[in-house]
C-alpha cells in the first residue's frame, strides 16, 4: 500500500490547489478523481465552458445586432454551434491538462477512481473492476456539489436537465424554459437568448440574483428583459417532465408552458455521499454539509474537508482560498480566509459583481452608512465601447468611512471588483480609494467617482 502525507479526494478548484499547495511546503501528496479531465465541475461543466459560450455568444450578437454604430457593416451572420462547442470544449482540454501539468510537476501522484474513506489513514480507490488502497497521515475532503433536485421535475439527461446539458446542446431550442433566476440559469439562459431560443425564466422568489443587491438586482432584471429574456416571477414550479413533442412545466395557479428545453438551475448541495464518512465517526448536517473548524478539521483527527461540501457560499475560489489555507494550516499552524471579502459575479452583459455587505445586510444590523454611486453613461471609456448600462455603488461607515461594500453592474465587473476586494482586504476608506489615481479613461474610474460619491463630490457626475 502506497503511504502519503496527504490524500486529497476530488481534482477541482480547491482539490487540486490544495494538493499543489501542499507539494510546495514539502509534502508527499496523492489526489484521487473520479472524471479523465482534471478541473472539477467548475472546468468540465460550470464556470469554464459557460464563459467559453457566454463570450463566444455575446460576439455572435454583437455581430448580428451591435456592430453598425461602430462604423462595421456586416451583410449576414451565421451560426456555427458546432464550431462554437468545439472552442469550448477546446478550452476546457486544454486547462484541464494544464491541471495535469500541475500536478505532475509537484510530483503528485494521481489517482483515477472514486475515494472511500475506509478508516483513520485509510482511502479506498474504487476503480472499474478493482479497488486499491492507499494510506495517508492526512486526508483532505474535496468533493464539491452538484444540482440541487427540485421536486417535480422530472431530469431525463436530454430535454430535462442541468447545466451539464445546456453547456452541451446540439441545436437552438425555439423555446427554453430556465427554473432558477440566480447566477448559472441567468447566464446560460442568456447564451441562448443571444443565439435565437425564446427564454422563460421561472423564479420562486419575488426577485432575481438571491443574496446580492437588491437595488442592483432590479437594475439587471430591466436590463434584462430589454435584451429579450421573459422573467416569471413568484412562480413555484410543481412539475416539469418531458414528452414526445417536448416538455411541459407546470407552476401553482399558472397555465402549463410547454417548452423545447427545460434547465433546472435551483441550486447546488454538496458531494458527501460515498465517502465512508461513517467510518470516521463525522456526521455531515442537516444539508449534507460536513461540520469543521477553523482549521478544516472535521470530529475526526486527520480528516479535513474544504469548499462545497462544508458552509459558506459554493464558489470556487473560495475553495481554493481555502485548500490553500488547510494545508498551511497542517504544515506552518497558520492558515487564513478571509469570509468578509469573498466577491461573487455573474457573468452576463453587462456582468454583475458584488464583495461585502449590502444596503439590506447594513440596515438590519443596525449599521450606519453612507453611499455612493456613478453610472458607467459618466465614464468615457463606457461610452467608447458602447457599453453605458449600469453603476458602481460603494457603501462606507458613517462615522469611520471604511468601505464595507462595492457592488458593480455594468461591464467587466467582474474584474473591476477586484479592486474593491483589495481595498476591503487592507481596510481601506472611501476616501483612500477616492484619493488612488485611477488612469484615464479607463472603466475603473467609476469606482474612484463613486467613492468620491460618498462624500458627495463625485467630479464627473
Amino acid at each position: 500500500m502506497d503511504n502519503f502525507d496527504l490524500v486529497v479526494i476530488g481534482a477541482g478548484p480547491g482539490g487540486y490547489v490544495a494538493a499543489i499547495r501542499a507539494a510546495q511546503l514539502g509534502m508527499k501528496v496523492a489526489c484521487v478523481e473520479k472524471e479523465p479531465l482534471l478541473g472539477g465541475t467548475c472546468l468540465r461543466v460550470g464556470c469554464i465552458p459557460s464563459k467559453a459560450l457566454l463570450e463566444s455568444s455575446e460576439k455572435y450578437h454583437e455581430a448580428k445586432t451591435g456592430l453598425s454604430i461602430h462604423g462595421v457593416k456586416v451583410k449576414e451572420v451565421s451560426l456555427d454551434l458546432d464550431a462554437m462547442m468545439s472552442r469550448k470544449r477546446k478550452v476546457m482540454t486544454t486547462l484541464s491538462k494544464g491541471v495535469q501539468s500541475l500536478l505532475k510537476k509537484g510530483k503528485i501522484a494521481r489517482f483515477e477512481g472514486t475515494g472511500e474513506i475506509v478508516g483513520s489513514g485509510r482511502v479506498m480507490v474504487h476503480r472499474v473492476g478493482e479497488s486499491i488502497e492507499v494510506g495517508a497521515d492526512r486526508i483532505l475532503i474535496a468533493t464539491g456539489s452538484r444540482v440541487a433536485p427540485l421536486r417535480g421535475v422530472e431530469l431525463d439527461g436530454d430535454r430535462i436537465g442541468t447545466s451539464a446539458e445546456a453547456l452541451s446542446y446540439s441545436s437552438v431550442p425555439q423555446h427554453l424554459v430556465v427554473i432558477g433566476a440566480g447566477y448559472i440559469g441567468l447566464e446560460l439562459g442568456s447564451v441562448w437568448c443571444r443565439l435565437g431560443a425564446r427564454v422563460t425564466v421561472l423564479e420562486y422568489m419575488d426577485r432575481i440574483l438571491p443574496g446580492m443587491d437588491p437595488e442592483m438586482a432590479d437594475e439587471a432584471l430591466k436590463i434584462f428583459r430589454k435584451q429579450g429574456l421573459d422573467f416569471r416571477l413568484g412562480s413555484r414550479v410543481t412539475e416539469a417532465r418531458a414528452r414526445d413533442d417536448g416538455c411541459i412545466v407546470v407552476c401553482e395557479g399558472q397555465d402549463p408552458i410547454q417548452a423545447d428545453r427545460v434547465l433546472l438551475a435551483v441550486g447546488r448541495i454538496p458531494n458527501t455521499e460515498g465517502l465512508g464518512l461513517a467510518s470516521v465517526g463525522v456526521t455531515p448536517d442537516g444539508r449534507g454539509r460536513i461540520p469543521v473548524n477553523e482549521r478544516f478539521e472535521t470530529s475526526a483527527a486527520g480528516i479535513h474537508a474544504i469548499g462545497d461540501v462544508i458552509e459558506g457560499p459554493m464558489l470556487a475560489h473560495k475553495a481554493e482560498e481555502e485548500g490553500v489555507a488547510c494545508v498551511e494550516w497542517m504544515s506552518t499552524g497558520y492558515g487564513h480566509v478571509s469570509y468578509d471579502t469573498i466577491p461573487g459575479v455573474c457573468y452576463t452583459h453587462p456582468e454583475i459583481a458584488s464583495v461585502g455587505r449590502t444596503e439590506d445586510d447594513l440596515e438590519a444590523d443596525g449599521v450606519s452608512y453612507r453611499k455612493g454611486v456613478f453610472p458607467f453613461r459618466g465614464n468615457g471609456r463606457a461610452r467608447a465601447l458602447d457599453a453605458m448600462d449600469g453603476w458602481v455603488k460603494v457603501l462606507a461607515h458613517a462615522e469611520t468611512d471604511r468601505v464595507l461594500g462595492v457592488h458593480i453592474i455594468g461591464p467587466r465587473a467582474g474584474d473591476l471588483i477586484a479592486e474593491a476586494v483589495v481595498a476591503m482586504e487592507l481596510h481601506a476608506s472611501s476616501e483612500d480609494i477616492a484619493r488612488a489615481i485611477h488612469a484615464h479613461p479607463t472603466l475603473s474610474e467609476t469606482l474612484k467617482e463613486a467613492a468620491l460619491a460618498v462624500d458627495g463630490r463625485a467630479l464627473h457626475g
